[in-house]
């Protein structure tokens, strides 16, 4: 109570809860005629079965819980054990069982109220009849324990409420409400002497028991019958809730003893008609009901919700003559648009009302209907029969509101003045009634479709007629993605179109729903629209690929349909439902397979989402499909007749032919110094691998000849050469290479020739690992730096061996036929590039 925020979410029952009661430990809540008992406000640990009807009335009583069900059962259940303890049948004609109460103080008993008017006290151990009230010839609809011990708040259907003493039999006051039946009671137990009284119509009476009569009045607490009542013990705050979807808490601590709202949570009284996402944050939903408010809720904290009320023509009467009895009020809203750039300064939020010809405007930062109604000026003296405002939208700057009508006028407003800028076409836009418009998100084009099955573009400024295009059937709804310049047509065959606005042409069509399409929405990147259906599905279509990548069925058609601007939720409401629904999107946390669905996929049916995570067993079966996604490993080669480059960076192969001028630069400019003391190392070979020099034999005799031999040791590298002239397997010698730096492979080919130690018939065998690898295609590129370096070092020795000249010749066809055939492609893919960048398509 002291924040009104949600402490514990249950899980769900089977059904709706048609009543609810409380002990110390457990919450007690049936459906039909099943009884559960909640423990730690989470879990079901107790069912109770017994009852062949309707339970409608519950109190805990001690060890044990009583219930009472519409065919005049009364059973008492053992809580622990879940047995029958006791079972009354109760005679319709006679006592019709409409109230129970235990009465403080009296053990073993309950005092039970019937429709007839007669009350009963009865002791439950001892299963007797202890004493009949005979009543005051009205039924019973609620009783209440007062503070005092024996003192009974008895509320009738006549209106009257009877404070009795149920030890002498005797009525202590009798008051009159004349608001109808008292619904619920409830007393002040913080010293004031007073009791409060619900009515079926929403107003709360306040009674003081001292002086005997009617202290004030709280009218309109609720727009409905007020449900349930109740002060908190020792403080001066009373929690009252109705059918219309509203739990408030009302403080008293003003002047004449009326209370005032602390708090309040509440959502529509009626379903919803729109939701559409406030602003980019993707944190405020606003929503416009069948009940004629509009409201924002939070996906962050319910505390953050606000309500911005009701559509009124006129504020100031609608306030002076009540909820009930206003007449002007607006009709429920259909189509509404926001933005968020200028609502600080002006309205932010235009509206169109059911059937209605003026559109309102709303303020967010005020939470309250607007300055402005727009209309145009000739139906500003007489309301025109049957003309009404049917399709709105707002400029990206805040400044322009677009409004078209039901004979196919679309006029131009500036919402912050709201005078009439003008509108579109001589008289009217369209031949038939506007169905949609949207405004690009640079103010130069603006696109109405109308029932005949046009769609056209004017210029926003001028008010020309840039382009008109038919469409197959009649729209029903239009939706512009402004960031990409895609715009989605909902048509009356129940299929879509997706028309790009720059080329005007249609791009793609998608057709799949067997009922009319409710509300369409994009995600933030464009890349998916989501429709929803009176089929009762909602459809997720890939624009790229033009395929169906999601499909599920819910219980109740979804009305609206709004994708957050961060893309993490999708918000829905439904059909004869109250809530607005978010589903999260999961291609955010993981990997989701985006592959089509097949032709004759059927749809399995989704609960909707609830406030408690339920265990989705879909989950499983869909990461099972994108296992394959992960486990993807690529081959080396994709297929033969490819090119492959390799995956080493370019700093390995790209300056093979300048390191002779990358090392004149690196040349130290003065020769380096000896330092004090060297310290000792352990001599290296040179390579990425570190490997260590054998130690050599210390000879005594230190000769000034040098061995040649000792010098030319053979590498690795030349090892692997030699030996794949006898097995032509080139795999190690390239891998080899492939591993060094640019500096090491210079020096690796300069050992191939016959002056640095090597031989022609390794450079042969060389030339014969370049042939392999352009054969099979890849590591191309390092093939074709590899020999560039080889002819560049060994010319001269190439031009006068025969056999070296021969291989070099059959290399260079080969290189040949290679490059034609990549140059081809290049080209190919090169021309229909420039093409498409070019040509409007």
């Amino acid at each position: 109570v002291k924040k009104l925020g949600i402490v514990a979410v249950s899980n769900a029952l089977p059904q709706d809860i048609t009543c609810l009661a409380a002990d110390r430990m457990l919450i007690f809540a049936s459906y039909d005629n099943i009884l559960h008992a909640f423990a730690r406000n989470k879990e079901v640990v107790h069912t109770y079965e017994g009852h062949k009807a309707k339970i409608h009335l519950l109190q805990p009583f001690g060890d044990h819980v009583i219930s009472v069900d519409v065919d005049n059962v009364l059973i008492v259940w053992n809580i622990q054990s879940e047995e029958e303890y006791l079972q009354v049948d109760f005679d319709k004609a006679t006592f019709t069982v409409s109230a129970i109460l235990h009465p403080s103080t009296y053990l073993n008993k309950i005092l039970l109220g019937s429709e007839q008017g007669s009350l009963q006290l009865w002791n439950i151990r001892s299963n007797k009849l202890l004493y009949s009230f005979p009543g005051w010839n009205s039924a019973v609809t609620t009783l209440e324990q007062a503070p005092a011990v024996d003192v009974v708040a008895v509320g009738l259907v006549s209106g009257h409420i009877i404070v009795h003493n149920i030890k002498f039999d005797e009525s202590l006051m009798k008051f009159q409400q004349d608001w109808g039946p008292i619904t619920a009671i409830s007393f002040r137990t913080d010293g004031h002497p007073v009791m409060a009284a619900g009515s079926p119509i929403g107003h709360i009476a306040l009674w003081d028991l001292e002086e005997k009569k009617l202290m004030c009045q709280m009218q309109d607490a609720h727009s409905t019958a007020v449900a349930g009542m109740s002060f908190v013990p020792g403080e001066p705050l009373l929690i009252t809730n109705g059918a219309d979807n509203a739990i408030r808490v009302w403080i008293f601590d003003g002047p004449g003893g009326t209370g005032r709202v602390l708090r309040s949570r509440m959502g529509h009284s009626a379903p919803p008609t729109k939701i559409r996402y406030h602003g980019q944050n993707g944190e405020q939903i606003l929503s416009a009901g069948q009940d004629g408010t509009l409201q924002s809720f939070s996906t962050v904290h319910e505390k953050f919700n606000k309500s911005l009320g009701r559509g009124s023509i006129n504020k100031k009467k609608s306030k002076k003559k009540g909820l009930k009895l206003d007449t002007m009020a607006l009709p429920p809203i259909t189509v509404f648009a926001s933005e968020v750039a200028h609502q600080s300064d002006w309205d932010g939020i235009v509206a169109c009302h059911q059937g209605y010809i003026t559109c309102t405007t709303w303020n967010y930062q005020k939470t309250s209907m607007g300055a402005h109604k727009l209309r145009p000026e000739e139906f500003s003296k007489h309301k025109p029969i049957g003309v009404y405002a049917a399709a709105v939208d707002i400029t990206s700057c805040g400044n322009f509101a677009v409004i078209g009508l039901s004979t196919g006028r679309v006029d131009v407003y500036n919402i912050q003045s709201g005078i009439h800028r003008g509108c579109y076409g001589k008289e009217r836009a369209h031949e038939g009634a506007i169905r949609g418009v949207a405004v690009d998100g640079l103010n130069q084009l603006i696109i109405t479709a109308g029932s005949e099955g046009l769609i056209k573009f004017w210029k926003f400024k001028s008010k020309d007629l840039v382009y008109a295009t038919e469409l197959s059937s009649s729209p029903s709804g239009i939706l512009l993605h402004r960031d990409s310049g895609i715009l989605g047509v909902a048509l009356d065959d129940f299929s879509i179109s997706i028309l790009d606005i720059e080329t005007r042409k249609i791009v793609r069509m998608f057709s799949g729903h067997y009922g009319r399409i409710n509300d369409m929405t994009f995600s933030p990147d464009g890349r998916w629209l989501i429709t929803s259906s009176m089929d009762r599905t909602i459809k997720t279509w890939d624009l790229p690929s033009g395929c169906l990548i999601d499909c599920f069925l819910v219980e109740s058609a979804a009305v609206s349909l709004a994708m957050s601007p961060t893309g993490d939720f999708l918000a829905s409401a439904h059909v004869d439902d109250l809530g607005i629904y978010l589903w999260s999107n999961r291609a955010l946390y993981s990997l989701v397979s985006l592959r089509p669905l097949p032709a004759d996929y059927e749809p399995s049916a989704v609960t909707c989402p609830n406030t408690f995570p339920l265990q989705d067993v879909d989950v499983a079966g869909d990461e099972e499909k994108c296992d394959e996604m992960i486990e993807y490993i690529s081959p080396e080669q994709l297929g033969e007749q490819l090119v492959t480059l390799s995956s080493l960076p370019e700093s390995r192969w790209k300056n093979l032919l300048s390191l002779d001028v990358i090392k004149k630069r690196n040349k130290p400019r003065e020769p380096p110094k000896v330092p004090k003391s060297a310290p000792f190392f352990i001599p290296t070979v040179p390579g990425l691998i570190p490997q260590y020099v054998a130690p050599e034999e210390e000879n005594d005799t230190q000769s000034k000849i040098v061995n040649l031999g000792v010098l030319a040791q053979k590498s690795d590298f030349y090892i692997h050469l030699e030996e794949a002239l006898n097995t032509h397997e080139y795999t190690a010698p390239f891998n080899l290479l492939k591993s060094l730096g640019p500096s090491n492979i210079e020096i690796e080919l300069r050992g191939l020739a016959p002056e640095g130690g090597g031989s022609v018939q390794v450079m042969l065998s060389f030339l014969r690992m370049i042939g392999t690898m352009l054969n099979r295609k890849y590591n191309f590129e390092l093939a074709q730096a590899y020999l560039a370096l080889f002819l560049k070092l060994h010319l001269k020795i190439m031009s006068s061996e025969p056999d070296l000249l021969e291989e070099i010749s059959r290399l260079s066809t080969q290189l040949e036929e290679t490059w034609v055939h990549l140059r081809s492609l290049f080209n190919q893919s090169l021309c229909v590039l420039t093409y498409m960048k070019s040509a409007l398509l």
